[in-house]
Protein backbone atom coordinates (compact mmCIF):
# COMPACT_ATOMS: atom_id res chain seq x y z
CA UNK A 1 0.00 0.00 0.00
CA UNK A 2 2.57 1.99 1.15
CA UNK A 3 4.83 1.74 -2.35
CA UNK A 4 1.79 1.97 -4.28
CA UNK A 5 1.43 5.47 -2.63
CA UNK A 6 4.76 6.56 -3.59
CA UNK A 7 4.55 5.42 -7.44
CA UNK A 8 1.29 7.78 -7.02
CA UNK A 9 3.11 10.77 -5.86
CA UNK A 10 6.40 10.48 -7.62
CA UNK A 11 3.67 10.09 -10.49
CA UNK A 12 2.09 13.52 -9.61
CA UNK A 13 5.34 15.27 -9.06
CA UNK A 14 6.61 14.53 -12.48
CA UNK A 15 3.53 15.85 -14.54
CA UNK A 16 3.59 19.22 -12.40
CA UNK A 17 7.71 19.29 -13.21
CA UNK A 18 6.17 18.81 -16.62
CA UNK A 19 3.57 21.24 -16.81
CA UNK A 20 6.27 23.94 -14.76
CA UNK A 21 8.76 23.52 -17.53
CA UNK A 22 6.23 23.52 -20.63
CA UNK A 23 4.87 26.29 -18.91
CA UNK A 24 8.33 28.60 -18.89
CA UNK A 25 9.08 28.67 -22.20
CA UNK A 26 6.64 30.46 -24.04
CA UNK A 27 7.27 33.69 -25.51
CA UNK A 28 5.34 36.43 -23.32
CA UNK A 29 4.40 38.79 -26.26
CA UNK A 30 2.29 35.69 -26.68
CA UNK A 31 -1.36 36.56 -26.03
CA UNK A 32 -3.19 34.52 -23.82
CA UNK A 33 -5.52 34.66 -26.84
CA UNK A 34 -3.08 32.42 -28.97
CA UNK A 35 -3.93 28.93 -27.58
CA UNK A 36 -5.57 27.46 -31.07
CA UNK A 37 -6.31 29.55 -34.72
CA UNK A 38 -10.10 29.34 -34.06
CA UNK A 39 -12.67 31.55 -33.41
CA UNK A 40 -16.36 32.40 -33.03
CA UNK A 41 -16.63 33.39 -36.24
CA UNK A 42 -16.66 30.79 -38.92
CA UNK A 43 -18.48 27.78 -37.38
CA UNK A 44 -16.21 25.36 -38.87
CA UNK A 45 -16.43 22.08 -36.86
CA UNK A 46 -13.99 19.15 -36.70
CA UNK A 47 -10.85 17.87 -34.37
CA UNK A 48 -10.21 21.96 -33.89
CA UNK A 49 -7.62 24.04 -35.37
CA UNK A 50 -3.89 23.99 -34.41
CA UNK A 51 -1.86 25.52 -31.81
CA UNK A 52 -1.01 29.42 -32.82
CA UNK A 53 2.92 29.46 -31.54
CA UNK A 54 3.43 32.70 -34.46
CA UNK A 55 1.16 35.53 -33.41
CA UNK A 56 2.02 37.90 -31.50
CA UNK A 57 2.20 41.84 -31.01
CA UNK A 58 4.77 44.75 -30.07
CA UNK A 59 3.54 47.61 -31.41
CA UNK A 60 2.13 49.50 -29.26
CA UNK A 61 5.06 51.61 -28.13
CA UNK A 62 6.43 51.96 -31.13
CA UNK A 63 5.80 54.76 -33.49
CA UNK A 64 6.25 55.59 -37.17
CA UNK A 65 4.25 54.91 -40.29
CA UNK A 66 2.63 51.68 -40.47
CA UNK A 67 2.34 48.91 -43.27
CA UNK A 68 1.72 45.56 -44.07
CA UNK A 69 2.89 42.87 -45.56
CA UNK A 70 1.25 39.20 -46.53
CA UNK A 71 2.72 36.46 -47.39
CA UNK A 72 0.11 34.01 -49.04
CA UNK A 73 2.82 31.18 -48.84
CA UNK A 74 3.24 31.79 -45.61
CA UNK A 75 -0.48 32.43 -44.64
CA UNK A 76 1.53 35.05 -42.20
CA UNK A 77 0.97 38.89 -41.95
CA UNK A 78 3.80 41.23 -41.17
CA UNK A 79 3.60 45.01 -38.85
CA UNK A 80 5.93 47.58 -39.72
CA UNK A 81 6.22 50.89 -38.25
CA UNK A 82 8.43 52.64 -39.97
CA UNK A 83 10.05 49.59 -41.75
CA UNK A 84 10.71 47.69 -38.29
CA UNK A 85 8.82 44.38 -37.32
CA UNK A 86 6.45 44.80 -34.19
CA UNK A 87 4.09 41.87 -35.34
CA UNK A 88 3.15 38.88 -36.69
CA UNK A 89 -0.05 37.59 -37.05
CA UNK A 90 -1.13 33.94 -38.43
CA UNK A 91 -3.92 33.69 -41.38
CA UNK A 92 -6.59 31.93 -43.09
CA UNK A 93 -6.85 33.43 -46.50
CA UNK A 94 -8.62 32.37 -49.98
CA UNK A 95 -8.64 28.69 -50.58
CA UNK A 96 -8.43 27.70 -53.94
CA UNK A 97 -10.93 29.13 -56.52
CA UNK A 98 -11.43 32.32 -54.22
CA UNK A 99 -8.17 33.06 -53.99
CA UNK A 100 -6.85 36.52 -51.97
CA UNK A 101 -5.51 38.87 -54.69
CA UNK A 102 -1.62 39.48 -54.44
CA UNK A 103 -0.49 43.00 -55.57
CA UNK A 104 0.05 46.60 -53.78
CA UNK A 105 -3.30 47.61 -52.17
CA UNK A 106 -4.03 50.82 -49.66
CA UNK A 107 -6.63 50.46 -46.14
CA UNK A 108 -9.62 52.08 -48.31
CA UNK A 109 -12.10 51.35 -44.93
CA UNK A 110 -12.24 50.76 -41.59
CA UNK A 111 -15.08 48.96 -39.91
CA UNK A 112 -14.89 47.54 -36.99
CA UNK A 113 -18.17 45.99 -36.60
CA UNK A 114 -18.53 44.72 -40.37
CA UNK A 115 -21.12 42.50 -41.52
CA UNK A 116 -20.88 40.83 -44.56
CA UNK A 117 -23.30 41.50 -46.91
CA UNK A 118 -22.26 38.23 -49.48
CA UNK A 119 -21.73 35.49 -46.87
CA UNK A 120 -23.45 34.23 -44.45
CA UNK A 121 -26.61 31.76 -43.44
CA UNK A 122 -30.23 31.61 -44.15
CA UNK A 123 -31.70 31.56 -40.62
CA UNK A 124 -35.70 31.57 -39.29
CA UNK A 125 -37.94 34.10 -37.74
CA UNK A 126 -36.36 32.66 -34.45
CA UNK A 127 -32.70 33.14 -35.58
CA UNK A 128 -32.21 29.89 -35.93
CA UNK A 129 -29.50 28.74 -39.15
CA UNK A 130 -31.77 26.99 -41.77
CA UNK A 131 -28.98 26.59 -44.41
CA UNK A 132 -25.52 27.08 -43.55
CA UNK A 133 -22.45 29.22 -44.90
CA UNK A 134 -23.99 30.75 -48.16
CA UNK A 135 -23.61 32.84 -51.03
CA UNK A 136 -26.03 35.05 -51.47
CA UNK A 137 -25.77 35.40 -54.99
CA UNK A 138 -25.69 32.23 -56.06
CA UNK A 139 -27.77 30.14 -52.71
CA UNK A 140 -31.54 29.94 -53.00
CA UNK A 141 -33.19 31.36 -50.23
CA UNK A 142 -35.79 29.03 -48.95
CA UNK A 143 -39.52 30.44 -47.83
CA UNK A 144 -39.83 31.63 -44.42
CA UNK A 145 -36.06 32.54 -44.04
CA UNK A 146 -33.74 35.60 -44.47
CA UNK A 147 -29.72 36.65 -44.74
CA UNK A 148 -27.97 37.02 -41.95
CA UNK A 149 -24.64 38.22 -43.11
CA UNK A 150 -20.83 36.82 -41.13
CA UNK A 151 -19.50 38.88 -38.70
CA UNK A 152 -16.30 40.42 -39.61
CA UNK A 153 -14.86 42.64 -36.94
CA UNK A 154 -12.13 44.89 -36.94
CA UNK A 155 -12.67 44.78 -41.05
CA UNK A 156 -9.73 46.75 -42.89
CA UNK A 157 -10.61 46.68 -46.76
CA UNK A 158 -8.10 47.04 -49.42
CA UNK A 159 -10.11 46.17 -52.28
CA UNK A 160 -14.00 45.73 -53.52
CA UNK A 161 -15.35 42.49 -51.35
CA UNK A 162 -11.27 42.10 -50.00
CA UNK A 163 -10.31 42.96 -46.21
CA UNK A 164 -8.67 41.69 -43.40
CA UNK A 165 -10.60 41.08 -40.23
CA UNK A 166 -11.45 38.65 -37.22
CA UNK A 167 -11.92 35.45 -38.02
CA UNK A 168 -11.74 31.34 -37.87
CA UNK A 169 -8.04 30.06 -38.78
CA UNK A 170 -8.17 26.15 -39.52
CA UNK A 171 -4.61 26.25 -40.16
CA UNK A 172 -4.60 26.43 -43.91
CA UNK A 173 -6.62 29.04 -46.75
CA UNK A 174 -10.08 28.74 -46.36
CA UNK A 175 -11.70 31.96 -46.80
CA UNK A 176 -13.62 33.64 -50.14
CA UNK A 177 -10.43 35.57 -50.67
CA UNK A 178 -10.83 37.77 -47.02
CA UNK A 179 -7.97 37.81 -44.91
CA UNK A 180 -8.89 36.38 -41.23
CA UNK A 181 -6.86 36.74 -38.54
CA UNK A 182 -6.90 35.83 -34.78
CA UNK A 183 -9.48 38.99 -33.37
CA UNK A 184 -6.99 39.78 -30.85
CA UNK A 185 -4.04 40.52 -33.98
CA UNK A 186 -7.20 41.97 -35.59
CA UNK A 187 -8.04 44.19 -32.99
CA UNK A 188 -4.31 45.26 -33.00
CA UNK A 189 -3.76 45.96 -36.72
CA UNK A 190 -7.25 47.83 -36.52
CA UNK A 191 -5.88 50.26 -33.91
CA UNK A 192 -2.81 50.84 -35.84
CA UNK A 193 -3.83 51.31 -39.43
CA UNK A 194 -5.54 54.37 -40.57
CA UNK A 195 -6.73 54.65 -44.37
CA UNK A 196 -4.18 54.68 -47.15
CA UNK A 197 -1.60 52.65 -44.74
CA UNK A 198 0.14 50.03 -47.64
CA UNK A 199 -0.35 46.28 -47.85
CA UNK A 200 1.34 44.39 -49.85
CA UNK A 201 0.30 40.44 -50.82
CA UNK A 202 2.70 38.28 -52.51
CA UNK A 203 2.44 34.63 -53.29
Amino acid sequence: MERSFLYLLHGVLSIGLVLLVTGCGEDPRFSGNTQYLGGVYGGEQGGGPPRDTVSYWDGDHASGSPSIKISLGEQRAYFYKSGVLVGVSQLSTGREGLNTPTGSFKIIQKDKDHVSSLFGDYVDSSGKVVVPNVEVKKDPKPPGTHFQGTPMPYFMRIVSGTGLHAGYLPGYPASHGCIRMPEFMAENFFRSVSVGTPVTITH
